[in-house]
């Protein structure tokens, strides 16, 4: 493995993040990435606009689901055709990055809690499935969180439902000792933002274990409120971020990440790499004083079905390169592709097999 020179996207990423010996991950074998977050069960129905009306929805909206939403999750099962899948944001990630790695199954594990329940039960088929390799806090307190996409047309109306996602407990789950070697197998670690919410504690402790084992930390910023509201827990886990995803809209983009990039750090041997995506515009990355653009694919507007996926897909694709020692350049080439095909599908889903080489 060459050793960094300067911070060019064509050299390995890990090398041009570490300025001593380079601590790659072996390729092809389980749990290299590791991931940690909110899972939800995505339960997706068409429905009419009376079934809109009754539960006070508009047809194209994200919400969070209030007492009078309770009876929708029943009644959108009892529909004729309804889809499962595993998701939430962090989850849907490393469901992203196995399904670009293809083999082995299992590269990606992930956290998070889910209820002895029914749809629990869905929830551990489907990351099964997706071959991803979930081993789940499962408590009775709450039920396994949920998030129904009821489609009329081209729209979607999210209801999200976290429940059971805001139970997870640090000690009962990470901190046992067969969950824990889980953790040291890995060289990767991803966590959404929305996590702060929950558990920062969990993160501090993975995020400390990757900076003393010189491996890589990446968070998400998720959405504006978490940096509104979790400021304290988010500039707690900041100085152990190597790689900072988020997504921008504003003029000044360039200033803003080279801004976040030069917050403090405690694993100084590695910089820090910030990736800001900004929908159809140029995806910004930094590293060094470096500030790289890199345009997005080309895709025809009335492909677009769904762009509710598409950061989880970006981020998921760059994972997947990243755990096999890529460039800059390639991880963001493998995260526009599988943002590419998850807009052109409904929810966060894919074919059998990426076309990505």
């Amino acid at each position: 493995m060459p050793t960094p020179r300067d911070e060019s996207p064509t050299e390995p990423l890990c090398g041009s993040l570490q300025n001593t010996k380079c601590f790659c991950p072996p390729l092809h074998s389980e749990n290299l990435l590791f991931g940690m977050g909110n899972p939800l069960l995505d339960i997706s129905a068409v429905v009419d606009k009376d079934f809109l009306d009754k539960f006070g929805l508009k047809p194209n909206d994200q919400i969070l689901a209030e007492d009078k939403h309770r009876a929708l999750f029943e009644e959108i099962v009892k529909r004729s055709k309804v889809e499962y899948h595993a998701g939430g944001s962090t989850q849907n990630s490393v469901k992203i990055a196995q399904w670009m790695l293809q083999k082995p199954h299992k590269v990606a594990t992930f956290f998070g809690c889910i209820g002895k329940d029914n749809f629990g039960e869905i929830l551990k088929k489907k990351a099964e499935e997706a071959h991803v390799d979930a081993h789940y806090y499962e408590q009775n307190e709450e039920p396994t969180g949920t998030c129904a996409a009821c489609i009329t047309g081209d729209n979607r109306s999210l209801v999200a439902n976290l429940a059971a996602a805001n139970c997870y407990k640090k000690e009962k789950h990470l901190d046992l000792d067969s969950n824990w070697e889980l953790v040291e197998k890995a060289k990767v670690y991803y966590i959404a933002g929305f996590f702060l919410t929950v558990s920062p504690e969990s993160i501090l402790k993975v995020a400390k274990h990757a900076a003393e084992n010189g491996k890589i930390f990446c968070m998400n910023l998720s959405a504006p409120f978490i940096s509104q509201f979790f400021k304290e827990p988010l500039m707690k886990v900041m100085p152990y971020v190597d790689i900072l995803f988020g997504n921008e809209t504003t003029d000044d983009i360039a200033v803003i990440a080279h801004k976040t990039q030069n917050l403090p750090k405690e694993n100084a041997k590695r910089q820090r790499l910030v990736v800001f995506t900004q929908g159809k515009d140029d995806t910004v990355a930094t590293v060094g004083d470096k500030v790289t653009m890199f345009p997005v694919l080309d895709i025809n507007q009335n492909d677009i079905v769904d762009t509710n996926g598409a950061g989880d897909a970006f981020a998921g694709g760059f994972l997947s390169a990243l755990v096999q020692e890529q460039s800059l350049e390639e991880c963001i080439r493998a995260g526009h592709y599988a943002a590419n095909v998850i807009i052109r599908r409904v929810g966060c889903t894919f074919p059998e097999k990426p076309n990505f080489h």
